[in-house]
């Protein structure tokens, strides 16, 4: 069992504490750029690239994340409609008051906005190639296993932040532990 470190002990940097591994980018269509980890072998091997899911390097959390799929997002079909989603000053003791770069407007479709929407429709979105890059797989075998519901993209249009990841039984990820249990 490890034991914690002593009071006022530095913490270790985030790549210090993975001494044998790099963060690389894969390069996709559209200029589409894949995070993965790539960790040293020993005797020769070639490197082996793993999910990275550690989010982008050196970010304000009071400036929030890059909107990474902000043009993917605006490039289909979808409004916004004019409301804001904020913190209401009082509703949480925690709360805090966000800077205003954190305002986001909502936005909604002028139809099915869902990658599943998309699947059915037979087209491949950014976020199925940026998962097909990450998981080693075809686009098109992405598409085809969320048209037919064994898989899910969580990915609302509201949260352009989020790194586009696929959860279902031909895939790296089997549960999402934000909503417990997946159903596929």
């Amino acid at each position: 069992m490890d034991t914690p470190p002593a009071p006022g002990t530095p913490p270790v940097a985030y790549g210090d504490a993975f001494p044998n591994s790099t963060r690389v980018h894969v390069d996709g269509p559209g200029g589409i750029r894949v995070p993965v980890r790539e960790i040293a072998l020993s005797g020769g091997e070639p490197p082996l690239r793993v999910y990275d899911t550690s989010g982008p390097p050196g970010f304000d959390v009071r400036e929030g994340l890059p909107p990474l799929r902000e043009p993917w997002v605006t490039a289909r079909d979808v409004r916004v409609t004019g409301r804001a989603a904020t913190l209401t000053p009082g509703k949480r003791d925690d709360a805090l008051e966000l800077p205003n770069g954190l305002h986001r407007t909502t936005r909604r479709g002028n139809g099915p906005v869902t990658q599943m929407y998309y699947a059915r429709c037979g087209e491949i979105t950014p976020e199925m190639e940026f998962i097909a890059i990450r998981e080693g797989l075809d686009p098109r075998f992405v598409r085809d296993e969320v048209a037919r519901g064994r898989a899910i993209i969580p990915a609302n249009i509201n949260h352009p932040e989020l790194e586009p990841m696929i959860i279902g039984r031909g895939f790296k990820v089997k549960i999402n532990a934000n909503i417990g249990n997946s159903v596929v």
